[in-house]
């Protein structure tokens, strides 16, 4: 006996599909084509980092959770990298994104603080430090290392970036369906008081998830840092929507206890081939910016529905 195809759960995997045969037909004759081998690798180059982060925000919303904070780490790995070389730039960059995690954990796990609003502030925060400590002033990044290896380099044919979106995207799917600690997040998300009384140590779980997401935000961070040759204040400042975005298209719902890690890297990679098809159709930045805010809200309404459901 077949089994049934559950359409809320595949329209993510249709609609990927759909929109890459309708660009790709509608643009075939802009540049090299939509889908064209360069075009579709710059679209995986500017998905990967939003992909990462999205692995990250798939855990965060599946324990109910949201985080808006990115966090400067881009421009702190390329302080210590012209400083201290490149390993200390690596771990001083992982170091601030799992400080600042643990930050987001403890105000929203311990001192019980709406994760929108604590996230909102550090988000502010990390935004002022950034600005503070370079002036607004980019931070170049000349070692060549760590340029090939995070972000600006390939490994044979493969972009590096692509190479960590894939480590990420395993380990991601490995812990949510394969480990104690996925199913904890899941449970948590889906019935708080449940999950309580069923012995799980709530607070833990919130704390190492907004963890998690620090650290995946400071790789991303470095990535961006490797492939644009430095840090700047301003990267990474505009993901955060695209990241929820993302993990959202992808089938997790912003109400917790429903994720899938597999449609997180399907949703970043849908939203950066509408962001490249933008730029193909001739739209303005501001243009693209209404169109990325009617998609978050779509991607928002078709989780709620699912909801419903």
């Amino acid at each position: 006996m077949k089994k049934r195809i559950d359409i809320q759960k595949s329209i993510i995997y249709i609609a990927f599909v759909v929109l890459f045969l309708v660009f790709s037909i509608t643009l075939r004759d802009v540049g090299s084509g939509f889908a064209s081998v360069s075009n579709i690798m710059n679209i995986l180059r500017q998905t990967c980092l939003v992909a990462i982060m999205a692995v990250g925000m798939t855990f965060v919303l599946g324990a109910a959770l949201i985080d808006l904070s990115t966090g400067p780490t881009s421009l702190i790995c390329g302080i210590f990298l012209q400083e201290y070389g490149l390993w200390a730039g690596v771990f001083a960059g992982l170091l601030f994104g799992v400080l600042a995690g643990m930050l987001n954990g403890f105000l929203v796990a311990y001192l019980k603080m709406p994760p929108f609003i604590a996230t909102l502030g550090t988000q502010t925060v990390f935004t002022g430090l950034a600005r503070t400590i370079t002036n607004l002033q980019s931070v170049p990044i000349t070692d060549k290392t760590f340029i090939n290896v995070f972000g600006g380099g390939n490994i044979g044919a493969v972009p590096s970036v692509l190479i960590w979106m894939l480590i990420i995207f395993v380990l991601g799917a490995l812990l949510m369906y394969k480990m104690p600690f996925g199913r904890k997040v899941i449970a948590i998300g889906g019935n708080l008081t449940s999950a309580k009384y069923s012995g799980i140590n709530i607070a833990r779980i919130q704390m190492l998830v907004m963890t998690l997401m620090g650290a995946l935000c400071a790789l991303a961070g470095i990535l961006w840092a490797g492939r644009f040759g430095g840090g700047r204040y301003t990267l990474g400042e505009d993901s955060g929507t695209s990241v929820i975005a993302a993990s959202v298209l992808g089938g997790t719902s912003m109400m917790g206890g429903k994720v899938s890690v597999y449609g997180a890297i399907v949703g970043a990679l849908m939203m950066g081939m509408l962001d490249n098809a933008l730029v193909m159709y001739g739209l303005s930045v501001y243009q693209q910016t209404i169109v990325r805010g009617i998609v978050i809200i779509i991607a928002v309404a078709v989780s709620t529905v699912r909801e419903d459901n």
